[in-house]
């Protein structure tokens, strides 16, 4: 009994202990202010030395120690001395440290395992203080301590497996709220207590001369000097350099520097907010050169610490709506430059240049960024190894900083690059590196141009756009929770020449701070690289991570209740009335309903693909070992074939019709609802073959296993989401039918001019000012999109008119795509832009833009496919795998870099195309 309530004590009484505000009680009652409305809100001993001085601060030790030492006695009334429930307690207390007090609880952890084991605490002590001593960083030093304590009391208890699993807990555990709650050692020194200020410069650190060699955070010293250390350490060429941070006293780093003549420095800025994605601040800040002893070096620090509160850059912030926050000051050595310049990875001025472009001049990098002598411009063309231009820079040193510049761009995400540099006739430097602002953000076609694929009228991206982007945002914010408040997710998708673009700066933001890859969406659904995740990011997601993880583990549970509630009703609703009996406003009223389940069914059509790739990449199960019969391109194809062979002549007929009820919805583009579905247009479906090759493995993995289960799911849920879309094209094509009798409308086609707001505008008033005039710009509009045929794959910043866009395509003898389809074979070129006739010669590879169910009759006549979007989830991957094609996909611009009639080696194994 006495157990039971020893475990109610620890579990219930010592969080309560913990949570109490004594901190703030005490510096309440000794200089009238609450710590939880001043500094960083914590209450916490470190607040108590900050804001109340040295009498608050022992008062603040001396109750934290107290609640410590306490709980350990209590707990010794319950339990033997130094058991693991001691430990346990600690636990408890901290948790309520940190839930209700809003604390670390650090003084009550140390005092009472003084309490609980000296020795071990003693060790701990003396080791990581010597630690803290000779490298002066204080987030190490609470780490290396940790790591110490739970080291150390596990030594003494080697055999206790519940005591080191306890003592290990509670060092994580103090590890992570370190990571959660801001620290009042980062607040300015000169708010500081003046009683404090000795005790607030040796536990933060200042004496410890801060440099471009250590780990910095942005956030203290700025993007400038931050990227720079991170360069520096991994191994780039950067001047040595120290940091002074906002509100340090200048003086000791400047006795630790002895500039001279020979050896000169320079004074930068390192502006919070300077140097980031959206404002590079270039030119707002005073930077002084040839600094050469300590009296100028004073001098610079000063001049660069106010140009940070002149005009200029006052409203250069004003007008980016960067807050006003603080600068800290790069020194570093002063390179003599032989060559220098700058160095953009893309063209600023054509985004559309695959060219690194590069201006320099003999002498340092003042003169080319100062705007007074006209550079050397250069561009460089890596994939060719090709220079433009000329002057007195050697072609090496130029190649050597493209080669750099290039580097840097992939290192950041592929964020196109602004770089400084300089050569001193021996070595390339590097002196700064930045995102070219006018670059940003970066658009991809990638997976969008699959989703919604081809020239986009406005019904159909005005009805697409926000279902996806919708979704997207649900489940990014379900992860993030507080961290996605800033996000924009409107700003996911947009049009570029009517095309679909996805946002990939904001979708690697998203994965970065989910603690992912940038690349995790392609990795699931393309099959490319995955890098190993930030481990202490994902640590800090993961009880939004664990969210997402119950939500695919609900997945088959979540859409067999939505099918039973949801899919199928409505889909018998919807079936057992034809929407040309419908008067508008009931057509608009059942739009409303389809457009209610296909927001689930979009939910489902984006997870049900991730949860199938994840799983197969985990189990490593290859796709020709799966069950892909119930695809809706596999499962027609099949049952027409079988028609054929199996109806007589005079059944054919009524059989066919019947099999359109089944598998009409299917189409070209199954997502955009301007295109015409099978049924629609059935002729051009007859002309299959009566025998379909089709790869029916007996190695097939079984039924209940847990990839074939989702991959089942997944072809569900496609089915579902293609009947809903097909509903609403015929429900819009009714809507259309009846304002084309009341000559609303005047043309066939209109209604996917307009986008849905002015449907539902329209059918509410029956106007709309200039209605004509709107409809026939927007088809001019789209017939002159429809033409253009070098549209870029990736889109910086904003893209170039539509009389701009000049194809920089060179020719190649190989090309390189996703493996989709394994095998390989030799075959005639044969480009297919749109869906036409079926007629093609025994050996002809195939090389379309997209692909979807309603390919199908066409693909199973290749002996090869190429698409330049798509990867491994693909319908045309499927159809390919099914048939036994060799097929690559996602090979960009494939249709351009191709040529009818050409004669080609597809090797659809390792995703390669020979031009023979």
């Amino acid at each position: 009994m006495t157990e039971i309530w020893g475990s109610l004590f620890i579990f219930l009484v010592c969080p309560i202990i913990g949570g109490l505000p004594l901190i703030d009680w005490i510096n309440y009652l000794v200089t009238g202010r609450k710590l939880s409305q001043l500094g960083t809100g914590n209450i916490g001993v470190t607040a108590a030395f900050y804001h109340g001085g040295k009498l608050v601060g022992i008062l603040a030790v001396i109750s934290e120690a107290a609640k410590g030492i306490i709980v350990i006695f209590l707990t010794r009334f319950f339990f033997p001395t130094g058991s693991t429930w001691e430990l346990l307690a600690l636990i408890a207390l901290v948790m309520g440290r940190y839930w209700l007090g809003k604390g670390a609880g650090t003084t009550n952890v140390f005092w009472g395992l003084i309490v609980h084991d000296f020795a071990a605490v003693f060790l701990t002590s003396i080791i990581s203080g010597i630690s803290f001593t000779i490298f002066r960083e204080k987030s190490t030093g609470r780490l290396v301590g940790l790591f110490l304590l739970a080291l150390i009391l596990t030594l003494r208890r080697p055999h206790d497996s519940g005591y080191i699993i306890t003592a290990i807990a509670l060092a994580c555990l103090l590890g992570a709220i370190f990571q959660k709650i801001a620290d009042d050692l980062d607040l300015p020194e000169a708010s500081v207590n003046n009683e404090s200020k000795t005790m607030f410069r040796f536990f933060r650190g200042d004496r410890s001369i801060q440099t471009l060699d250590d780990n910095l955070a942005s956030s203290k010293v700025g993007q400038k000097a931050a990227t720079l250390a991170d360069l520096k350490r991994a191994g780039y060429p950067i001047p040595r350099g120290w940091i002074l941070p906002p509100g340090d006293d200048p003086q000791p780093l400047i006795e630790s520097l002895n500039p001279d003549i020979n050896h000169p420095l320079v004074v930068r800025s390192s502006a919070i907010g300077e140097d980031s994605e959206t404002a590079s601040s270039a030119g707002q800040y005073t930077t002084i050169l040839n600094v050469i002893d300590r009296e100028n070096l004073a001098a610079a620090i000063l001049s660069c610490q106010t140009s940070y509160n002149s005009p200029n850059a006052v409203n250069y912030r004003l007008d980016r709506g960067q807050e006003n926050t603080a600068m800290a000051v790069l020194i570093q050595e002063q390179i003599r430059g032989v060559f220098s310049g700058v160095a953009f990875s893309r063209d600023p001025i054509n985004p559309l240049s695959l060219d690194v472009v590069i201006e320099a001049l003999p002498g340092d990098a003042t003169r080319v960024v100062s705007g007074r002598v006209t550079p050397e411009s250069y561009r460089v063309n890596l994939e060719e190894n090709i220079i433009i231009g000329a002057g007195d820079i050697p072609p090496a040193i130029i190649q050597q900083v493209a080669n750099l510049c290039r580097q840097l761009e992939t290192l950041d995400h592929g964020i196109p690059q602004d770089i400084e540099w300089t050569h001193d006739g021996r070595k390339l430097w590097l002196l700064q590196c930045r995102p070219i602002t006018n670059l940003q953000p970066i658009w991809t076609r990638k997976i969008a141009a699959e989703v919604i694929p081809g020239v986009i009228r406005p019904l159909p991206w005005s009805i697409n756009r926000p279902l996806t982007c919708g979704v997207w945002e649900d489940i990014f914010r379900l992860v993030l929770d507080k961290k996605a408040l800033d996000l924009d997710f409107n700003e996911t998708a947009t049009l570029h020449y009517q095309r679909a673009y996805f946002n990939a700066s904001l979708l690697g933001t998203i994965f970065r701070r989910m603690g992912l890859p940038p690349e995790s969406l392609e990795f699931l659904t393309k099959g490319a690289k995955f890098t190993k995740p930030p481990l202490t990011v994902t640590l800090a997601n993961s009880p939004g991570l664990l969210k997402l993880l119950g939500r695919e583990l609900q997945l088959e549970k979540d859409f067999s209740q939505d099918q039973k509630n949801y899919f199928i009703p409505t889909l018998k609703k919807i079936n057992a009335t034809s929407p040309g009996a419908l008067s508008s406003g009931e057509i608009l009223e059942q739009i409303e309903e389809i457009l209610t389940v296909l927001k689930k069914a979009t939910y489902y059509s984006i997870l049900a693909p991730l949860s199938f790739a994840l799983r197969r990449s985990i189990s490593q199960v290859p796709f020709e070992r799966l069950d892909n019969s119930q695809a809706p391109e596999i499962a027609s194809m099949r049952s027409l074939s079988e028609l054929r062979k199996n109806t007589l002549d005079r059944d054919f007929d009524s059989a066919f019709s019947l099999w359109l009820e089944t598998y009409g919805y299917l189409s070209e583009v199954g997502t955009d609802i301007s295109i015409p579905r099978w049924r629609e247009n059935p002729p051009y479906l007859l002309q299959l073959p009566l025998d379909i090759p089709v790869n029916n493995s007996n190695k097939k993995v079984k039924s209940s296993h847990t990839v074939q289960k989702r991959l089942n799911i997944k072809n569900q849920v496609t089915e579902i989401y293609s009947r809903l879309l097909a509903h609403l094209r015929w429900h819009f094509l009714a809507l259309e039918t009846l304002w084309l009798q009341q000559q609303i409308l005047s043309e066939t086609g209109d209604i996917f001019y307009l986008n849905y707001s002015e449907v539902t505008q329209l059918g509410q008033n029956n106007k709309i000012a200039n209605l004509n005039q709107i409809i026939r710009q927007r088809r001019q509009q789209f017939q002159e999109n429809s033409q253009l045929t070098d549209i870029p794959y990736i889109v910086y910043g904003q893209p170039p008119k539509r009389e701009f866009l000049v194809s920089n395509l060179t020719t190649k003898k190989r090309l390189q795509g996703i493996a989709a389809s394994g095998g390989t074979v030799e075959g005639r070129v044969k480009i297919m832009p749109t869906l036409q006739n079926l007629e093609i010669a025994p050996d002809t590879i195939l090389v379309i833009p997209y692909t979807d169910s309603g390919w199908s009759p066409l693909l199973s006549r290749a002996v090869g496919i190429i698409a330049e979007v798509g990867g491994q989830l693909s319908h045309g991957a499927i159809i390919a795998r099914e048939y036994g094609i060799p097929a690559v996909m996602d090979v960009h611009n494939a249709m351009k870099l191709l040529k009818d009639g050409q004669l080609i080696r597809l090797d659809g194994t390792q995703g390669i195309i020979e031009i023979l």
